[in-house]
């Protein structure tokens, strides 16, 4: 017997597709409804900049602009272009977001860079709002606090990877003679700092490559649910005078870790002083901040009882490590009942104020340093020398101990941070946006995150904390 096939046509196809759409896609906008109403969560001061920018006369809503503008970032529509698309198609989102025509690019362009500061504002009481919910979910990640750095790269014309791999090919060519010059690093120093037509897009390597970006910290706790952002500009540089300022190495990856370290302290500082009734014990972060200045203020201003932070290679001394006695005093390293010799306090700017330990076979004849042991464990002429810390034991025993398998276990957790980053980055369609502009940026950044305080909200109002940190599984 013969099958006969047929050729299944756009129109049917279109069709399925149609009916498919149409039919489920109102069970999510009804979820919301249901379970979120955003107006409860727009601040006043919000309410009325807007309504006194526009006037009395207005054809579009605010509640209208912020709901299609969180929409677009929980159904991953990377642009604005296509977010007008999907409204002038499909009648069930632009009433609810309540359009009786549907606004174009520039007017969504103007909403977020008129009003950046409230939207920011608004991310914040809503990360207000959701900090008892992380708790009631377990309070023992909601606990915890993850830090990192990341940027976004900037439409800018020393994005191009021509110019950068036209450098690259330049300096290996003139010095491929010679092996101990690292081409992709002085192309890095040759490269302007930062981008001409913006300047808050800092030169940085990040994702394994050089790009121009603007570059934001974040903080979540170990729910991997979004407490802060912070975006590190020319504004926050002025609001922290105290931050020590940036200078380019020949190192990316050095910078890096020097940009990090530094921003942390303001960062904290910030968002304690935004929300002065959180109180997370343990802090989680990666070797960059592995410094003593850092497990200080962890310890005493912030009052962290827990610190998960790697050992820095880069802070380790490939000399004998010296031991300690009874009193805390440094030992010789060669011989442990030998004490170091105390030779004062040192106070520097910029370092943390530390003891100076000096060898204790070292002395003084006739105007120079003389170490009398037969295997001296430095070549130093002064012999070797060590220093000590008001915050070195938080450092060596930071409320757990090292190497464990409870530390192991906890610092695994830290990478929930990372992808809380790729999240909006990827499925919020942060990134690859074609904007040099830097508020654009910012309010997209917060955009996202309130979308993901959104999605908090509304899995705990469904009783389903499975759908915290996404909303997906519903849509699809």
């Amino acid at each position: 017997m013969t099958t006969k096939f047929h050729q299944i046509s756009l129109k049917d196809t279109f069709s399925d597709c149609q009916d498919i759409f149409f039919d489920d896609t109102p069970s999510f906008f009804q979820l919301l409804e249901e379970h979120f109403d955003i107006s409860e969560f727009i601040p006043s001061v919000f309410f009325n900049a807007f309504y006194q920018s526009l006037g009395r006369k207005r054809s579009y809503s605010l509640t209208g602009f912020l709901s299609a503008l969180i929409l677009q970032k929980i159904f991953s529509i990377p642009t604005d272009s296509l977010l007008i698309l999907f409204l002038s198609l499909c009648k069930e989102l632009r009433d609810f977001c309540g359009f009786q025509k549907v606004p174009d690019a520039p007017l969504f362009t103007r909403f977020k860079q008129n009003f950046l500061p409230y939207i920011e504002l608004m991310f914040r009481r809503m990360v207000d709002f959701t900090e008892p919910i992380c708790q009631a979910i377990d309070s023992s990640l909601a606990g915890m606090l993850a830090f990192d750095t990341s940027g976004i790269e900037l439409f800018v014309s020393e994005n191009n990877p021509k110019t950068l791999n036209s450098l690259i090919r330049r300096l290996k060519a003139y010095y491929k003679n010679n092996p101990d010059v690292d081409p992709y690093g002085m192309a890095y120093s040759l490269m302007p700092s930062q981008a001409a037509s913006c300047p808050d897009a800092k030169q940085q390597y990040i994702n394994g490559h050089f790009c121009y970006a603007d570059k934001f910290a974040i903080l979540t706790n170990g729910l991997g649910i979004v407490r802060h952002i912070a975006f590190l500009d020319d504004n926050f540089k002025d609001a922290h005078p105290e931050m020590p300022v940036e200078k380019k190495s020949d190192s990316p990856d050095e910078d890096k870790s020097v940009g990090d370290s530094s921003s942390l302290k303001p960062v904290l500082s910030d968002y304690f002083a935004l929300h002065p009734h959180f109180h997370p014990d343990t802090f989680l972060g990666d070797s960059s901040f592995d410094t003593i200045e850092a497990y200080g203020f962890l310890k005493d201003e912030f009052h962290f009882s827990k610190a998960l932070i790697p050992y820095n290679p880069r802070n380790e001394s490939t000399l004998e490590k010296v031991g300690y006695n009874a009193y805390g005093y440094p030992t010789c390293p060669k011989d442990s009942s030998l004490s170091m010799k105390y030779a004062g306090h040192c106070h520097e700017k910029g370092r943390s104020d530390r003891d100076k330990w000096i060898c204790p076979k070292v002395h003084m004849v006739k105007g120079e340093w003389v170490c009398d042991c037969p295997e001296p464990c430095s070549t130093a002429k002064k012999g070797r020398t060590t220093y000590t810390y008001d915050n070195m034991d938080f450092r060596m025993f930071p409320g757990i101990q090292r190497d464990s398998d409870e530390w192991k276990s906890l610092y695994k957790i830290r990478t929930i941070v990372e992808r809380a980053i790729s999240h909006f980055k990827i499925n919020m369609c942060i990134a690859g946006r074609r904007t040099r502009n830097h508020a654009t940026t910012k309010a997209d950044v917060f955009l996202a995150g309130i979308a993901s305080q959104l999605t908090v909200i509304v899995a705990h109002r469904m009783s389903s904390p499975k759908y915290i940190r996404s909303l997906k599984p519903l849509i699809a």
